[in-house]
């Protein structure tokens, strides 16, 4: 009776373990979409008027948003709407883009041009890190 019960014990755990989805590096990252523009002749307050306020108004009505957040730099403006996780991302991007097309008519185009950031997650920028041991003690 223990037999028959550790074999289908070892079978059910082969099983499960040829059908456990596994990702060697599972994505954390919530559902985002990055607009970035460039804008090298305004100083900071300028960009968050002109170019960050315009376009954050622009997404604030958009569907099932959970948050927007903007950065205003000199010269640089980033701005991040995160969506729900079960929106698509290429989805999200289209809402987004339609948006901008709107809005771009408000910003004067000498001002620069609002573009998506790449298709990226935040486990993306860990590769480009590499960390490289110094030996604390060499031999003379």
């Amino acid at each position: 009776m223990i037999g028959v019960l550790v074999m289908v014990l070892i079978g059910w755990g082969s099983y499960s373990l040829k059908h456990i989805p596994l990702d060697a590096i599972p994505d954390i990252t919530n559902n985002q979409v990055m607009v970035i523009t460039q804008a090298p002749s305004l100083a900071t307050q300028e960009v968050e008027q002109l170019i960050t306020a315009p376009i954050e108004i622009s997404f604030s009505n958009l569907p099932n948003v959970v948050e927007i957040r903007s950065v205003s730099r000199f010269g640089i403006s980033v701005i991040t709407v995160v969506f729900e996780e079960y929106v698509e991302t290429y989805l999200a991007r289209q809402q987004i883009t339609e948006q901008l097309k709107l809005v771009e008519e408000i910003i004067p185009k000498h001002f620069g041009k609002p573009e998506l950031a790449p298709v990226t997650t935040g486990l993306g920028e860990v590769f480009q890190y590499i960390l490289h041991t110094i030996p604390l003690f060499q031999s003379i």
